[in-house]
């Protein structure tokens, strides 16, 4: 009972596996517990003792670690998502900060200032319920459970497609600005171009 196994199988036997699994860790824990009495190392006035983790064999541990240093940030640290008050009304925080919800999970809520969102958002919330936001995470304190960031811009409303589209490849880090004339100058100016027979006679035509 002190010990969980997490296995997921594909075939009809996973039942009698498990068992066997069970029953497997349940000798090993014998054997071990046996083995510590005899020579003196864990022995208790209640029976052996084996519920110690130290005495489990390395198979049957859950290795964990700790994270000691970033290398590298790879996110953008840019998110879309909501704006919405906080809960707590009567404190502080209600006054400056607004809470910033990511549609995607996996990045924490963020406070963002009331100053950046939109002036009537305090006395109309509910008018920006539906409305997709960029935030930019500036920082994220140790001792806070949210992060802190700035509001970008306002992209208009959910399930539109520009909308939608332009927040995925802002927080992916895609430049989706107009080329500028420079790069335009490049391409062939008159048109409609075709490729040249000497360029088709050296390349292999893959289309």
């Amino acid at each position: 009972p002190d010990v969980i196994i997490e296995a997921q199988f594909d075939d009809n036997d996973a039942e009698h596996q498990q068992d066997h699994l069970q029953d497997v860790l349940t000798d090993d824990m014998k054997k071990l517990s046996l083995d510590a009495g005899e020579k003196g190392e864990a022995k208790q006035d209640d029976g052996p003792k084996t519920n110690d983790p130290r005495l489990l064999p390395d198979e049957f541990l859950q290795r964990t670690a700790k994270v000691v240093y970033i290398l590298e940030k790879k996110h953008s640290r840019a998110a879309t998502g909501f704006i919405k008050l906080l809960a707590d009304k009567n404190s502080e925080l209600f006054k400056r900060c607004a809470m910033f919800s990511p549609v995607d999970h996996r990045v924490p809520r963020v406070y963002v200032s009331l100053a950046d969102c939109p002036p009537d958002f305090v006395t109309r919330p509910e008018d920006y319920s539906n409305i997709l936001f960029i935030c930019r995470i500036v920082d994220w304190k140790e001792d806070s459970n949210f992060a802190t960031g700035q509001l970008a811009k306002s992209l208009g409303q959910a399930g539109e497609i520009e909308p939608e589209t332009e927040g995925i490849l802002t927080e992916y880090g895609v430049d989706f600005s107009d080329f500028p004339p420079e790069a335009l100058e490049c391409l062939p100016q008159s048109l409609p171009w075709v490729i040249s027979p000497g360029e088709m006679a050296k390349r292999r035509d893959l289309r």
